[in-house]
């Protein structure tokens, strides 16, 4: 019996290593694809709570900015209302001056003025924050996220600090600089109209695009490609040449890390993306501003023209004496801490949350690191 069946095993011993082989490959490959499909499912159990992570902490990051922006438009409101005090001119006229037409002509170029300032610097604080705060948020992930491995922080407390203290410039020589060009714009585009002059929302609309077009057109430098769109990145940062030359001598570490933000910053501010999303902010918040003043230009109940009729608006003209007071105090609507329609539309477009997040996703990337 045992004499058979060891032959039976000789004859058929190829087969049976084959078999075995077979066998004992087909366990240790399910073993391993076992320990792969493990290896995956923790990768992307991993990747996906960093992705989590990063999206938690980019959210929180836009609520700061939010919240920054309505911070800092009393600072700004102050600053624009300092350099443009109408109210002094409103409180002589009620003296009744002998040179009352001559004050009312001022009036009419400090209240345009101001308000066109109002509107382009807080488009312009709105989008140089969402730059600046996503650019530190992305340096912060990555610090949170390797220095249990104790490297070196890429954005210490001191370099956040003297980094977003940048923001001086547009709330000070920046703006000054906007005023200038501004009022320029204002006196050439409405110092002819007479205070007697009706003018319709259309009208307005018109005066404000040739205005806009005279600023936006003449930040336009010789050196520049005349096929490239206007920069208003000056009135936002001071310039390279001159940041690089304050910082020349004795360079601390921390100095050369804010440059390096400096530097990137003002990389995304001329770059295309940018321009486009600024853009859409100008003509969102000037939009927003035509819509503030509609609200004066209703037909009241009694008047003839139909409030029901879509151009009704459109029919309704008021002396530009009386536009200009409506004028002067939007800036304390465009300009509010307290979340106002006007800046609220500007922190929700989606072009900015949009530009935001890709700013975010390029600094807080480990490729960031190899640069």
């Amino acid at each position: 019996m045992f004499s058979s069946t060891w032959n039976f095993l000789k004859r058929h011993k190829r087969k049976f290593i084959f078999a075995g082989a077979l066998v004992g490959g087909a366990y240790f490959l399910g073993k391993y694809a076992q320990n792969k499909i493990s290896e995956i499912q923790e990768r992307e159990a991993s990747e996906y709570i960093a992705q989590a992570r990063r999206q938690f902490h980019f959210e929180s990051n836009q609520r700061t900015c939010n919240m920054t922006v309505l911070s800092i438009l009393p600072t700004l409101r102050e600053a624009i209302t300092h350099q443009l005090n109408s109210e002094s001119l409103t409180t002589l006229l009620k003296t009744k001056p002998a040179n009352k037409l001559e004050i009312w002509e001022d009036l009419k170029i400090i209240s345009f003025t101001r308000s066109v300032v109002a509107v382009y610097s807080t488009c312009l604080l709105v989008v140089l924050l969402r730059v600046q705060l996503n650019i530190i948020g992305g340096y912060l992930y990555l610090d949170n996220s390797l220095g249990k491995n104790g490297a070196a922080p890429l954005a210490p407390p001191d370099v956040q600090q003297q980094y977003l203290s940048s923001i001086q410039h547009l709330l000070g020589d920046g703006l000054s600089e906007l005023i200038t060009v501004v009022k320029r714009a204002v006196q050439d585009t409405i110092g002819g109209l007479s205070l007697k002059e009706s003018l319709s929302l259309l009208d307005l609309e018109q005066q404000l695009g040739w205005i806009r077009a005279q600023v936006e057109g003449s930040v336009h430098t010789p050196s520049a490609d005349t096929h490239t769109p206007p920069s208003l990145a000056r009135y936002m940062m001071t310039d390279e040449e001159s940041t690089l030359a304050d910082q020349a001598c004795g360079l601390t570490e921390q100095d050369v890390m804010t440059i390096r933000l400096l530097n990137e910053t003002r990389d995304m501010l001329e770059s295309p993306d940018f321009v486009t999303v600024l853009n859409t902010c100008l003509n969102r918040g000037f939009s927003r501003f035509l819509d503030n003043m509609a609200e004066f230009f209703r037909p009241s109940p009694g008047d003839s023209i139909s409030t029901c009729s879509p151009d009704s608006l459109s029919q309704v003209s008021l002396p530009l004496a009386k536009i200009i007071p409506v004028v002067n105090g939007q800036i304390h609507t465009i300009c509010s801490e307290t979340p106002s329609h006007f800046v609220q539309d500007l922190l929700m477009i989606d072009q900015v949350k949009e530009f935001a997040a890709n700013v975010y996703e390029s600094f807080s990337t480990q490729t960031q690191l190899q640069k």
